[in-house]
């Protein structure tokens, strides 16, 4: 039904259109037309409202288009095969699914929203509809293991990168994955792995963008601590922008297997927002105090803490401004 409202306000765009008439062409309660049109509103449609002259659509969210996209792509396999979902739980999770019965690397599985979005150290990350980027791409890379961490750090480099061109150029990476502008999180990674001791099967990496959300829509309990290109004052189209990062992650995925990631690790370090400060390092056991002064050659953060150099590997990093 709500599908049939937004089809009658597209044949009318611009036009009023009074809510005892779709009520009478819908066969449907005025207060479910209502409730409807408030559903729209949320999935970013604009749809005006004035009293005793209706309802009146005067715009719509700029969807996905898969198709389009993946035939302009200029890459060899990333995004070749794109899975769309208008809503998933996790596209994490369903490219894992696809994964295991053997889906190409390169399959990129995209959806308009997520339910159930997931961010590093099982925190759930918030995905709404057509407001930005949520997407995972399944690679088969050659690399042993142990290798595959700096993948999400070839990630962090290619879409930051990425954002530097579309005019975000103070974005910069707090390790090992975040991505912030202005001291606010405004992209999410996520890598999965499936691997036996000496051999990957399949990572899959997620990557949440936030595009035209806003912070009066964020939940109060992110607000403070995210952005978005709407938030920085930046227009931005959703396709246009999935391309390059997709073109941008293949390029960096393809000089890794030729090269090995020495160089993108150089970039990493040049964009990071972590080196060279005073960090807090929350450890399952304990918390670590210390300089942040470079990364390893696997892409862990190294600090300076009063024992000695510690090798950090998974923990919450936090910048210390005191």
């Amino acid at each position: 039904m709500r599908q049939d409202i937004l089809e009658y306000l597209l044949e009318h765009r611009g036009e009023f259109v009074s809510g005892q008439k779709l009520s009478d062409v819908l066969g449907i309660t005025r207060t479910a037309v209502w409730k409807h049109i408030c559903t729209l509103r949320e999935k970013g449609y604009v749809v005006e409202s004035f009293t005793k002259k209706g309802y009146r659509l005067t715009g719509v969210p700029e969807l996905l288009d898969a198709d389009a996209v993946s035939v302009s792509l200029h890459t060899k396999s990333i995004g070749r095969t794109i899975v769309y979902r208008e809503r998933a739980d996790s596209t994490n999770t369903l490219a894992k699914e696809l994964a295991d019965k053997g889906a190409a690397e390169g399959t990129v599985v995209a959806a308009e929203e997520q339910s159930g979005g997931k961010g590093r150290l099982e925190r759930s990350f918030y995905s709404p509809y057509a407001k930005g980027l949520w997407f995972s791409v399944i690679l088969r890379p050659p690399f042993p293991p142990i290798e595959v961490s700096k993948i999400t750090l070839l990630a962090a480099v290619a879409v930051t990168r990425t954002l530097h061109r579309f005019g975000l150029a103070g974005c910069v990476i707090k390790w090992p994955n975040d991505l912030l502008v202005n001291g606010k999180k405004i992209v999410g990674i996520l890598t999965e792995l499936s691997a036996t001791m000496e051999q990957v099967s399949y990572v899959v990496l997620g990557i949440g963008i936030n595009t035209t959300v806003t912070l009066d829509e964020m939940p109060e309990e992110i607000r403070a601590g995210a952005t978005s290109f709407a938030a920085e004052g930046i227009i931005v189209s959703r396709n246009e922008l999935w391309r390059a990062v997709m073109e941008s992650l293949e390029k960096d995925y393809e000089k890794a297997k030729k090269e090995g990631f020495s160089s993108i690790l150089d970039e990493w370090r040049i964009l990071s927002s972590t080196l060279g400060k005073t960090v807090e390092v929350t450890l399952p056991r304990e918390t670590l105090i210390g300089r942040a002064v470079d990364i390893d050659g696997d892409g862990n953060l190294l600090v300076m803490s009063e024992k000695g150099m510690e090798r950090v590997v998974a923990g919450d990093v936090r910048v210390r401004t005191k």
